[in-house]
C-alpha cells in the first residue's frame, strides 16, 4: 500500500513543476528579462552608476536601510510561520475531524497530514534562508557603498568596476528575496493539498497565475517597461 495516492502525486509533481517552472522562466529565459524583476535588476545597475556621481550618499543608505528592514521583516515572519506550522502536530486530531467533515475535503491519516506539515515547514525554512541571506547581502552592499571612490574620481576605471560590483551583489541579494517571497506565495498554494489533491491543482495554478499577472502583465510592470 502507497503512503500516498496517485491522485495526491500528480498534484505534488504539478506544485513542484508550477514552483520550478516557474522559477526558471523568471530568471534564466530571456522572457524573464523582460517581466518586472528582470527590469528592476537593470535599475539596480543605474542606481549603482548614479551613486558614484553623488558626494553626499545618505539618500543610498536609506534605500540600503529599507530594503535590509525588509528582509528582516520577512525574516522574522519565517520563523513565526515555521512556529505556526508546528502546531498543526499538536491539533491534528481535531483538524482532521474537520477537513474530513468538509465536502470537498478527503480523509487523511496521521502518518500523511504530519509529511504535509513537514512539507510545509521545509517551505518555511527555505524561505528564511532566502531572506536571511539577502539581508547579510544588503549588509555588504552598504559596506560597498560606503567604500564607493569619491564623485570626482567617478569615470575612473576602479571606480566603474566598483559601481559594477555593487550593483552585482546588491542584484544577488534582490534576487534571493525575491525567492524567498516566491516561496511564500507558493506556500499558499501548498495549504490547499490539506484539503486534498484537487485542491492543491488548483491553488497552485491560481497561485502561478496571480505571480504571472504581477510579472508581465500588472500596471506596475508596464509602467516600469514604459519608463
Amino acid at each position: 500500500m502507497t503512503l500516498f495516492s496517485r491522485v495526491d502525486l500528480i498534484a505534488l509533481f504539478w506544485f513542484l513543476g508550477a514552483w520550478i517552472g516557474y522559477a526558471v522562466v523568471i530568471e534564466l529565459s530571456p522572457r524573464g528579462n523582460r517581466g518586472l524583476n528582470g527590469l528592476m535588476h537593470r535599475y539596480r545597475g543605474l542606481w549603482m552608476q548614479r551613486m558614484l556621481a553623488r558626494d553626499a550618499r545618505m539618500i543610498d543608505g536609506q534605500v540600503i536601510a529599507g530594503l535590509q528592514n525588509g528582509s528582516a521583516f520577512f525574516a522574522s515572519t519565517s520563523l513565526l510561520a515555521l512556529g505556526g506550522a508546528l502546531t498543526l502536530f499538536h491539533s491534528s486530531e481535531d483538524l482532521l475531524t474537520v477537513i474530513a467533515a468538509l465536502p470537498f475535503g478527503e480523509p487523511v491519516t496521521h502518518v500523511q497530514w504530519e509529511l504535509k506539515v513537514v512539507g510545509l515547514m521545509i517551505i518555511f525554512v527555505y524561505a528564511f534562508f532566502k531572506f536571511a541571506w539577502a539581508y547579510r547581502l544588503y549588509n555588504y552592499v552598504a559596506i560597498m557603498v560606503g567604500a564607493a571612490p569619491p564623485a570626482s574620481e567617478r569615470d575612473e576605471p576602479d571606480a566603474k568596476a566598483h559601481a559594477a560590483a555593487t550593483a552585482g551583489i546588491i542584484t544577488d541579494a534582490g534576487r534571493h528575496f525575491n525567492r524567498g517571497q516566491r516561496a511564500f506565495f507558493f506556500a499558499l498554494g501548498y495549504l490547499g493539498w490539506f484539503l486534498g489533491p484537487l485542491p492543491l491543482i488548483a491553488t497552485t495554478a491560481a497561485v502561478l497565475v496571480v505571480t504571472w499577472r504581477r510579472q508581465f502583465a500588472s500596471e506596475s510592470s508596464r509602467a516600469v517597461r514604459g519608463a
